[in-house]
C-alpha cells in the first residue's frame, strides 16, 4: 500500500498536481465489459442518495500513484465498498511461487490460478482460505507480479472474480491497471492517477525503506510490463479524467475524486 501524510492526519508519504485534463463525455467505443447495474446505495456522509443509482468508481494508474490509500479514504466517505484488484494478482503469483512454477511458463501459471480459490473481504485477501494480504506484498510477489499479470488466461479469470465480486457487493470503489478500460468501461466515474516517475519512486522508498535508485529502476521496468503486455495493457481508459498527483496534497486527490462522484449521483 501507498502511504501519505495528510495535512488532516498521518495518512499511510506526502505530496500529491492538478487534474490535467477532463475529457468530454463520450460513448465507449468498444462496448466492452460488464454493464454498471442500477444499485441501491446509501452513504453515510450523503454523498450517493438513497435513490437507485449505478456507480461504479474506477481508479486506474502505475504503481506509486497512490491507487490504493486514496481509493480506500475515497470508498470510506463515499459510503461505498473498496475492491483491491491487485491484490488479487498478487495473489495469483504467490499462488504460482508457492507451486514452484515458472511466472513465464503461460500454460503452467494458468494451470496453478485456475486451482486456487481467491476471496477479498474487509480489505484482506484471501487464498485457498488462508490470509495472504501481507505476504502478498513481499519481495518475490512484487518481482513476478507483472509477468504473472500478462498472461491473457490469468487476466480472463481473475476479471471474472472482480466483476463477481461487485456484482456481490453492488457496486464499489474499483483500483487498478485496467479497470476503468477493460473491466468495467462503462463506469460512472473513470480516474486515472498519474505522477513522474521520480515522485512516485520517493514515496515507494519512503514506505519500504528500499534505496531510492533500485525502487525507480523497478518501477520503470514494471510500467514497461504492464504498459507493453498484449493483454488489457495500463492505458488511459476512455472517458477517463486525468490527475496528476505529483504536486497534490492527499486530501485535496480525495476531494477531486468525491467532486466526481458527487456529480454523478
Amino acid at each position: 500500500m501507498d502511504h501519505y501524510v495528510s495535512p488532516g492526519g498521518r495518512v499511510p508519504v506526502s505530496d500529491f498536481a492538478p487534474i490535467v485534463r477532463i475529457p468530454p463525455k463520450s460513448d465507449n467505443p468498444s462496448g466492452a465489459g460488464a454493464p454498471c447495474r442500477c444499485l441501491h446505495v446509501v452513504s453515510r456522509l450523503g454523498l450517493l442518495s438513497s435513490r437507485s443509482v449505478s456507480m461504479i468508481v474506477t481508479l486506474d494508474g502505475p504503481g506509486g500513484t497512490g491507487k490504493s490509500t486514496v481509493s480506500r479514504v475515497v470508498a470510506q466517505r463515499a459510503g461505498l465498498p473498496h475492491l483491491d484488484t491487485g491484490a488479487f494478482y498478487r495473489a495469483a503469483t504467490l499462488a504460482v511461487i508457492d507451486a514452484g512454477v515458472d511466472p513465464s511458463d503461460r500454460e503452467a501459471v494458468a494451470d496453478v490460478v485456475s486451482g486456487v480459490t481467491m476471496k477479498q473481504e474487509s480489505g484482506r485477501m484471501y487464498l485457498d482460505g488462508k490470509d495472504v494480504s501481507s505476504e502478498i506484498r513481499g519481495e518475490a510477489v512484487t518481482a513476478h507480479v507483472s509477468a504473472v499479470s500478462a498472461h491473457p488466461e490469468v487476466r480472463r479469470f481473475l476479471v471474472g472474480l472482480q466483476r463477481a465480486w461487485i456484482d456481490q457487493h453492488g457496486g464499489g470503489v474499483v483500483e487498478g491497471r485496467d479497470i476503468g478500460s477493460v473491466v468495467f468501461p462503462d463506469a460512472a466515474v473513470k480516474v486515472f492517477l498519474s505522477a513522474s516517475p521520480e515522485v512516485r519512486a520517493k514515496r515507494r522508498a519512503m514506505e519500504t525503506g528500499e534505496d531510492l535508485r533500485d525502487v525507480l529502476a523497478d518501477l520503470n521496468r514494471r510500467d514497461q510490463l504492464d504498459s507493453t503486455r498484449a493483454a488489457s495493457p495500463l492505458t488511459v481508459p476512455h472517458g477517463a479524467v486525468t490527475i496528476d498527483t505529483s504536486e497534490l496534497t492527499f486530501d485535496e486527490v480525495v476531494e477531486q475524486l468525491l467532486e466526481l462522484i458527487r456529480a454523478k449521483s
